[in-house]
């Protein structure tokens, strides 16, 4: 669901780094076509009660589900100097439930996205968070992120769309 366009944009980055074609084109849309998965969502607390996402913020409250469209153009740089050099995709590992985050399996993912990008983390300038707005998950997500980055002498940028344009899920 959360990932579907981050694993697409895994693949592709994996497949143009790799040779296997020029460019790529990962993408996904999402829209609210039914009520239910907002009332679901809703029912179990994760939904934002002023429809705002507040991300990174000691007033997380939840997220705003959103509908949009994601799309990255992947192409074949001759100066190897990659906006994405590396990426990677897991699954969050055991935890309480499915909001309940795990901070452990975060850190090892993100070792791993600098393991195949061959970079040291002070190297990183920015990270585009999950961000999910949410009391719980979001101190989970920066504690993986300072375990990781933390030892650094240059600021680690740290930004969520969804605070802007809320969840689009799929599309995230």
């Amino acid at each position: 669901a959360c990932a579907s366009t981050l694993s697409a944009l895994h693949s592709a980055s994996h497949a143009v780094r790799g040779g296997e074609c020029a460019d790529a084109l990962p993408m996904a849309a999402s829209l609210k076509l039914s009520p239910l998965p907002t009332i679901g969502a809703s029912g179990a607390g994760m939904l934002s009660v002023d429809g705002r996402c507040k991300t990174l913020d000691a007033r997380a409250n939840g997220y705003a589900r959103s509908e949009g469209v994601g799309a990255l153009v992947l192409v074949e740089w001759v100066t190897h100097e990659l906006l994405l050099q590396g990426s990677a995709v897991r699954q969050d590992g055991r935890s309480a439930s499915l909001t309940a985050p795990n901070g452990s399996a975060q850190r090892v993912l993100l070792l791993a996205a600098l393991g195949r990008a061959a970079l040291p983390p002070p190297e990183v300038a920015c990270v585009e968070a999950h961000g999910t707005g949410t009391a719980l998950g979001d101190p989970t997500e920066a504690g993986a992120l300072a375990a990781v980055h933390g030892a650094r002498t240059a600021p680690l940028t740290v930004g969520a769309t969804k605070a802007n344009a809320g969840h689009t899920e799929a599309a995230s």
